[in-house]
């Protein structure tokens, strides 16, 4: 069976999510996906949506006609998958050999304490998230976090806080 290709694009405001009527408008562009499409499904969702709330992969597991436990089997064996939605800055960790050997792991326990979660959460307030990553690619700079795709490179602890009032400082002056 062929692959079938989407229709248009669903437009979405950072940080507004999906609801039911617009996950459906995702799903209706294949309108006969079988199983083979399910990653293509969860990856467009996830695009969407920021993340895949448990509304979304009900929807899809209706959609393929599978069951929702064979949706979450899949989608949490990727780890490109998330299941919570990410902050407005999402922060990602570098644990790659050269940022380990430089110290990332004394850098996310500081992150963790600064920011008051754990890796893989979203702060109370919907400004920051944490995600641990195998490597960022960017061990010249090592250690290194990525900020929504900008790097803050050779690390020590005490950069963090700097780091993390710059975005603090950004939210409270309307550039973000």
């Amino acid at each position: 069976m062929m692959n079938e290709q989407p229709q248009e694009t669903i437009s979405r405001q950072p940080g507004q999510s999906l609801n039911h009527d617009n996950i459906q408008a995702v799903l209706a562009k294949y309108p006969n996906a079988q199983r083979e499409l399910l990653i293509p499904l969860l990856q467009e969702v996830q695009e969407q949506q920021g993340y895949l709330s448990k509304d979304a992969v009900i929807q899809i597991g209706k959609h393929l006609k599978l069951p929702t436990s064979k949706i979450y089997g899949v989608a949490t064996f990727y780890n490109q998958f998330r299941f919570q939605s990410i902050g407005k800055y999402h922060i990602m960790l570098c644990r790659g050999t050269a940022c380990h050997v430089k110290g990332s792991f004394s850098l996310l326990n500081t992150l963790q304490r600064l920011l008051k979660i754990e890796a893989g959460q979203t702060t109370r307030d919907g400004l920051f998230s944490l995600e641990v990553v195998a490597c960022i690619g960017a061990c010249g700079l090592a250690p290194v976090i990525c900020v929504n795709g900008e790097f803050h490179g050779n690390l020590t602890v005490d950069d963090l806080p700097k780091i993390l009032n710059q975005y603090r400082n950004k939210e409270k002056k309307g550039d973000a």
